[in-house]
């Protein structure tokens, strides 16, 4: 669910009633809604109706479909994800690489300029971006919604958008899923309000603030993109012509800062870490925090084997005790069934040590996830040697 109800702009006292404009003609309304009319929606109020479009042009998807990778070796993986660049004329959608996918989602890292991006609408996912460098705005008919380093912000599914960075190249992780981004259950109570044992609050997710409403009769192109598919929709008008809203559904930014981390007197398992659910994957932020305090506990994580699910840690910044050597903007992916843990010495070294600022997103996703093209590019080939006696080490483990 969204954090909570909200509502932008002039709406009439009652749904589907005649609103009218200063010239007496009806808004036009539009029922944003997700898992059929189960699901959370919004209702928004037009300018002009979202289904004046004036041509619709086949394009290439936008970025390209995931491509398999040539050797699907079943071993861990390392890709050094910080060796793409930005490219400065590129905008966030251009700057997308995938490199790991199954059919719940898409995870990959997007590296785009400062200049403003297209107009977006992804029809066939929720996108869930976590931005690691960088800032600036992600416009869109629900209003503007202001970002910045270490937020994730939630696009969801059919949002016409684009990312507006502020003065300075951005470097985001991205997520897609066919299914809608949640917060966990065990948080909410019965009337979807976060209980107090909850990492977060109500009051630390920002919404959009305020609307563009703008009124621009003038031909508008807008990509949109459903799974594989895509095509260039020219409208008759901009599509950022809202005058109202009101719901639960919209973009919004939730801080990895304002996670409150759990501790224990020993170790605690990645669950307690859990930011967002999906279906087929759960998101969990590993934050600064006091470690385990309890008589000589191992702080460290211990050797384990995921079973059921194949686990994908996108490393932030902060110093990563359990291994030497990994920079910002690696990711490590471990599949099911293979174990791993920390490198040799860190369990003996971690006794005593009281706290950790590591700052780190892992998804564990419950169907196998299947490596790309691009991510093979940034595979370090020594990675599953990493382990032994002497190696350089080179991964933090949870």
């Amino acid at each position: 669910m969204a954090p909570s109800y909200h509502r932008l702009g002039r709406l009439p006292s009652k749904r589907h009633v005649a609103f009218r404009g200063p010239d007496g003609e009806l808004y036009p309304e539009e029922l944003v809604g997700s898992e059929g009319f189960g699901g959370r929606y919004s209702l928004l109020h037009h300018r002009y109706a979202p289904t004046r479009v004036a041509e619709v042009r086949e394009t290439d998807p936008v970025p390209p479909s995931p491509s398999p990778a040539r050797h699907g070796a079943l071993r861990h993986h390392l890709l050094r994800t910080r060796h793409q660049g930005p490219d400065p004329a590129g905008d966030e959608i251009s700057g997308r690489r995938w490199l790991l996918y199954n059919d719940d989602l898409r995870i990959g890292v997007s590296d785009f300029g400062a200049g403003s991006g297209r107009l977006v609408r992804n029809g066939g996912a929720d996108e869930l971006h976590f931005v690691h460098a960088g800032g600036g705005r992600l416009e869109s008919v629900f209003g503007v919604l202001d970002y910045r380093a270490g937020d994730y912000v939630l696009v969801p599914k059919g949002t016409t958008h684009r990312w507006v960075p502020g003065g300075e190249p951005n470097r985001h992780l991205v997520l897609e899923a066919r299914g809608p981004f949640h917060l966990p259950g065990r948080y909410q109570n019965q009337e979807g309000q976060l209980l107090e044992h909850a990492p977060y609050w109500e009051r630390d997710f920002r919404r959009p603030q305020e609307l563009l409403s703008l009124d621009d009769p003038n031909p508008t192109d807008v990509l949109v993109r459903v799974d594989d598919r895509a095509a260039v929709y020219t409208l008759d008008h901009h599509p950022f012509d809202v005058v109202g809203w009101d719901g639960h559904l919209y973009p919004y930014a939730f801080s990895i800062h304002d996670f409150e981390p759990i501790s224990g007197r020993q170790h605690q398992p990645p669950p307690v870490h859990q930011t967002f659910e999906l279906d087929g994957a759960v998101v969990c932020s590993f934050c600064p925090r006091r470690l385990d305090d309890g008589p000589d506990v191992v702080t460290a994580p211990y050797n384990h084997a995921n079973l059921d699910s194949d686990e994908v840690l996108y490393y932030v910044s902060g110093s990563f005790f359990s291994r030497r050597g990994v920079e910002p903007g690696a990711l490590t992916f471990h599949p099911h069934g293979v174990p791993h843990g920390p490198a040799p010495g860190v369990a003996e070294r971690s006794i005593g040590r009281t706290h950790t600022d590591e700052l780190a997103v892992m998804v564990d996703a419950f169907r196998p996830l299947a490596m790309t093209s691009d991510s093979e590019a940034f595979d370090d080939p020594a990675y599953p040697m990493s382990w032994l006696p002497g190696a350089a080490a080179t991964e933090l483990t949870t």
